[in-house]
Formats: structure tokens, C-alpha cells, sequence
């Protein structure tokens, strides 16, 4: 599975909301898994987008041949879009499904990962930062992705601000010493979004 994320900044919320009802149409293009967005929690104007595909050669398909029309509506509504990339690499939890209805956050997690040190970044992730989020009351489901770079995209679907809130004051400093994630990483970024049920397609 190829997932898609976008991030830009918004200069015209309402033209912006309402061509993104217009991704409705992605419903009839092959090989489309699902698309979800909204609002960072941090950064006003700021929005992410997700999207899935169940691979690079549907993705390329689409984009040569449905993506202009269908981003024609936008046009003018934003700018400093950034579009990355990344292949699926495990689900977080069990059974991940592109499905944000039941969901009210999206937690990005975007890691440059030194070279020497993927292997243990990869690893740590499978065995210790994905059960302890697995664990967590109100984490739905996510997925780990790669990119060449070496980059990584953890994006985990949570019911609520408040509990992936109660996840992050209570866990994550401590998992970060135990999986060693600073001699891993080059750098991190994330954000909290924001889930708009009308962006879900």
C-alpha cells in the first residue's frame, strides 16, 4: 500500500473546504483505499491530508490521468504544499483500514532516520513503540511507512485529543530513552490533526 501526505497552508478557508468535498470523486478511481484530513491542532491554517493506494502504479495511473480536474477546485485556496510518498511497511495495531469515521485525531510522526541506524529505528518501532501504543485506550490504528531518504511516516488514528494526550504524558518519554531514538534520528517532526468528517472519502 503506497500512503500519500500532503501538508499546505490554507489562504482561503472556505474556497478550500469547499473544493475538498470535490475529492468525493477519488470514490471510482482504481486501486484508491481511502482519503482523511483536517486541521494541526498547533498551527492555524495548517492542514494534512492523507491518502491510500494500494500501490505506486494505481497512484501514477491517476495522477497522469484524474488528479488535475479533480485539484482544478482548489486552485488559489492555498500554498506551500508539501506531497510525500511512502511505502507501507507494517500496520500499527492489527488490520489497519483507511477509515477516519470513528476517529477524531491523527497523530504524524515524520522521522529522517540516520543510515546506519534504520535497522534498530525499524526494529524498535516494531517491538516497542507499536505495542505500547496497541496498548493505549483510544489508539484505533495506524501504519508505519518508508521513503527513500531513509524517511519514516508513523501516522496513528486515536478516538480522542484526550487520550492520545494521556499516551504522550505518560509513555512517550520514557519509550524514547529505552528505544535509544536519538542515536536513530536526524529529525522528527509531527503534528496533532484534526480529523473534518466531510474530507473523509
Amino acid at each position: 500500500m503506497l500512503v500519500k501526505w500532503t501538508r499546505c497552508t490554507v489562504v482561503d478557508r472556505r474556497g478550500f473546504e469547499r473544493g475538498q468535498r470535490k475529492w468525493a470523486g477519488l470514490l471510482g478511481e482504481p486501486g484508491f483505499r481511502g482519503q482523511g484530513g483536517g486541521w494541526s491542532r498547533a498551527r492555524p491554517h495548517v492542514v494534512h491530508l492523507f491518502g491510500f493506494w494500494e500501490s505506486r502504479a494505481f497512484y501514477d495511473s491517476f495522477m497522469a490521468r484524474s488528479h488535475d480536474r479533480l485539484a482544478a477546485a482548489q486552485a488559489g485556496t492555498f500554498k506551500n504544499a508539501q506531497v510525500r510518498l511512502f511505502e507501507h511497511r507494517f500496520d500499527v495495531k492489527v488490520g489497519f483500514r483507511p477509515q477516519f469515521a470513528d476517529a477524531d485525531v491523527v497523530r504524524i510522526a515524520h522521522c529522517r532516520v540516520r543510515e546506519d541506524r534504520v535497522e534498530h529505528f525499524t526494529l524498535m518501532q516494531e517491538k516497542v513503540w507499536n505495542p505500547a501504543m496497541a496498548g493505549s485506550p483510544g489508539m484505533l490504528r495506524g501504519v508505519f511507512g518508508e521513503a527513500p531518504g531513509p524517511e519514516f511516516l508513523v501516522l496513528s488514528v486515536w478516538n480522542s485529543g484526550a487520550e492520545h494526550g494521556k499516551y504522550r504524558a505518560e509513555r512517550v518519554e520514557r519509550l524514547a530513552l529505552r528505544t535509544q531514538i536519538e542515536a536513530d534520528v536526524a529529525s522528527i517532526g509531527g503534528d496533532i490533526v484534526a480529523l473534518e468528517p466531510s474530507w473523509t472519502v
